[in-house]
């Protein structure tokens, strides 16, 4: 499952995203028939993933596997996001990285508003 449509722009600490699909009825992430602002953390869990993958094909490798260890300081402005027309805009910041794992900060807006913000990490396997 990949969450985002387009990569805006990267850089060696941050990423900026987009997507559409939260509008999507058979999002992979709606229950009974809605989209949780919660899905947002997979939004900005994948952001992570997409900026590290890139990371890794710049230096002309393949970014490792990882799982999601930790979720921080997450906040929600809304209750759901499948009723929002438009683009959802995601942002990731590099907090932290190392061999064994990395640390991002991530925001997800959508139509200048802040609709979730909070920091995840992931071990490296």
């Amino acid at each position: 499952m990949c969450l985002w449509y387009e990569v805006a722009a990267w850089e060696a600490q941050r990423i900026r995203l987009r997507a559409w699909n939260h509008v999507d009825p058979v999002h992979p992430l709606r229950a009974r028939g809605r989209l949780p602002a919660l899905a947002l953390c997979e939004y900005g869990a994948q952001a992570m993933a997409v900026h590290g993958g890139l990371l890794a094909r710049g230096q002309g490798g393949r970014a490792a596997a990882g799982v999601l260890v930790a979720l921080r300081e997450v906040e929600l402005a809304v209750a759901r996001i499948d009723n929002l027309a438009g683009a959802l805009e995601g942002e990731a910041e590099l907090v932290a990285a190392s061999d064994a794992s990395q640390q991002y900060a991530f925001r997800i807006h959508h139509g200048g508003r802040l609709l979730a913000s909070g920091r995840a990490a992931a071990m490296l396997l």
